[in-house]
């Protein structure tokens, strides 16, 4: 006889706050969740979040307690938003700084920092640039303890047209947002 084979359980993921919708009230949206539910799946909000769901699990709790709960996530998604904005108010407020500098007489190396606030990897934006420019590309710390990518040669004309044409790695970041520096190697 064969044994009866088992199929994987398909299990459904909030496309909000990426939970299995029974465990969503632990995220910071709870309300998002609760209207992509009732838009996506009907049957599964009426599970959780009709009334008699909702009375069988307040049903143990008091209405101080009741209270309180909606009290706490409605402070807790508020706090979740706050926190969205400013970190939207902070990347809208950062500059990338491309720098040209002098090496030698005619070298340059090119050094590209405050990508980081943008979610881009370094590591992948210096691979990147180096293929793109055979040169050689490196993430290292400047004099103000700060990551940036070091890129032989002078690549900083191409590096701003990259990021203003938004290619590659590099999309999603402001044109406005980017400063570009001369700095002369003193004698």
């Amino acid at each position: 006889p064969q044994p009866e084979v088992v199929q994987p359980m398909q299990v459904l993921y909030c496309e909000i706050c990426t939970f299995p919708p029974e465990y969503c009230e632990f995220g910071s949206s709870l309300t998002k969740c609760r209207e992509w539910l009732h838009e996506a799946r009907p049957q599964l909000f009426e599970k959780y979040y009709s009334e008699e769901a909702l009375q069988s699990k307040l049903g143990t709790l008091s209405l101080e307690a009741q209270a309180k709960l909606e009290q706490d996530t409605a402070k807790k998604e508020a706090k979740a938003e706050a926190k969205a904005d400013a970190a939207l108010k902070k990347k809208m407020a950062s500059q990338i700084t491309i720098k040209r500098i002098e090496r030698n007489k005619r070298k340059f190396v090119t050094a590209i920092h405050g990508l980081e606030v943008f979610d881009i990897e370094l590591k992948k934006a210096a691979k990147f640039l180096a293929q793109k420019f055979a040169t050689g590309a490196s993430v290292t710390k400047n004099a103000q303890g700060q990551d940036e990518i070091v890129v032989q040669g002078d690549v900083s004309d191409d590096v701003l047209e990259l990021i203003e044409n938004n290619i590659g790695i590099f999309k999603g970041i402001p044109a406005e947002n980017v400063e570009m520096v001369e700095d002369k190697k003193k004698k």
